[in-house]
């Protein structure tokens, strides 16, 4: 029986420590292949602007005089009124409804603090700036195929 030796290192490599990991082929320093995920590119403003924008063509679709109105969105309204801070401006001169995000989405109380409730809620802003601007009531606005009664 032959007993094979392994061969020894030679001295100046015995006293370099030996690195814990190794990358690719024996490697060190290499990164991995497959990165981290990156986080959704998803922040309130775009939330709030797919909120708005889809109770707006849920709108337009159901009133002839809401085809032409412009829907706008800023951050806050230049100023306070009698009322406290506006949520929402309607202009029927201009055909336009400007929706104000930050008042609307701090200023509300949600009894449920999750984004199905912070939707409906801003939806529910459309709807009353999109009556005031119709000057109806907000649950009139509703297309006659939805109505049950």
């Amino acid at each position: 029986m032959i007993r094979r030796r392994r061969p020894r290192a030679p001295e100046h490599a015995r006293d370099r420590p030996r690195p814990d990991r190794h990358g690719r082929h024996g490697r060190e320093g290499r990164s991995s292949i497959v990165r981290p995920p990156l986080p959704a590119i998803d922040t309130r403003w775009e939330r709030f602007d797919i909120a708005v924008g889809a109770a707006a063509e849920f709108l337009r679709s159901a009133w002839d005089e809401l085809q032409d109105v412009r829907f706008e969105l800023q951050g806050m309204p230049p100023a306070s009124d009698a009322d406290g801070i506006p949520r929402w401006h309607v202009d029927r001169a201009g055909k336009r409804i400007t929706l104000y995000r930050i008042p609307i989405e701090r200023l509300s109380r949600l009894h449920r603090a999750d984004d199905l409730h912070r939707r409906m809620l801003i939806e529910g802003f459309v709807f009353r700036a999109a009556a005031e601007y119709l000057d109806r009531d907000p649950w009139d606005l509703g297309p006659e195929r939805f109505r049950y009664f």
